[in-house]
């Protein structure tokens, strides 16, 4: 037996547990690993999405099923982000990822701090409106390019702009799934699928905490899941930007 599949089951388990509670970080904390051990930004993001697939089919369904899925903004966010991560995978078995990273990042950041100061003034009640087309887009693009971002752009983005985080969570997560669908075909297509056990270790971690948080999004008050989107994509964008800067 490969125990070291554990460790990719426990990677899974907690960055699923992150991305269906929160609505991003699943391909960022992942990613974030692989790339520590030696495996090439593209097959990383290869892996991780290939994993995701199913990971982000049970965590939509489960948001689906909770009622925590506004269906016009799955709808509006669907065919600009397949788009978006069909051209950001190809390009990234092109070109360098990590070059793109630091921008990403201060974008993030701002947006994080935007939304902590959000959560502390109250959650909008008014309806917003947002490019979604656009966003969508950006969104995609930058999930396929660095391993993940499609929530931490998406509903990082939505969250600050006043709509409501447990809807916008299970939108997103939802819409991710075909995301990912796509991204991991475009993958195939150009560099095929490498590093099974990786792939299979988070697919089993993802599947079994997909449930939980989605139940945890659902039970958690507004401006306490704000707080935590706030900070969590603040600490991650600040990192990348030291680690870019080193």
């Amino acid at each position: 037996m490969d125990y070291a599949i554990l460790i990719y089951v426990l990677v899974g388990f907690v960055a699923q547990i992150i991305d269906g509670a929160l609505g991003m970080a699943y391909g960022v904390s992942s990613t974030s690993f692989l790339l520590s051990i030696g495996v090439s930004p593209a097959a990383a993001s290869a892996s991780v999405h290939a994993a995701e697939v199913v990971t982000s089919g049970v965590s939509g369904l489960s948001h689906l099923r909770l009622g925590n899925v506004d269906k016009k903004l799955f709808r509006n966010l669907l065919i600009p982000g397949v788009i978006g991560g069909v051209i950001g995978a190809y390009v990234l078995t092109t070109l360098p990822g990590d070059k793109i990273k630091p921008y990403i990042a201060i974008y993030l950041l701002i947006m994080g701090l935007v939304i902590l100061y959000r959560a502390f003034r109250g959650v909008s009640q008014t309806e917003p409106k947002t490019p979604l087309i656009p966003l969508g887009l950006v969104g995609g693009f930058f999930d396929a390019i660095g391993g993940g971002g499609w929530g931490p752009v998406v509903t990082t983005t939505l969250v600050a702009r006043g709509h409501t985080p447990r809807f916008t969570v299970g939108s997103v997560n939802l819409a991710e799934f075909f995301v990912t669908l796509f991204e991991s075909i475009t993958f195939f297509l150009t560099i095929g699928l490498v590093h099974w056990h990786i792939i299979l270790g988070l697919l089993i971690g993802g599947v079994l905490a997909a449930p939980l948080a989605a139940y945890v999004c659902k039970r958690l008050p507004a401006r306490a899941l704000m707080i935590m989107v706030g900070l969590l994509i603040s600490a991650l964008s600040i990192r990348t930007i030291y680690l870019s800067l080193t």
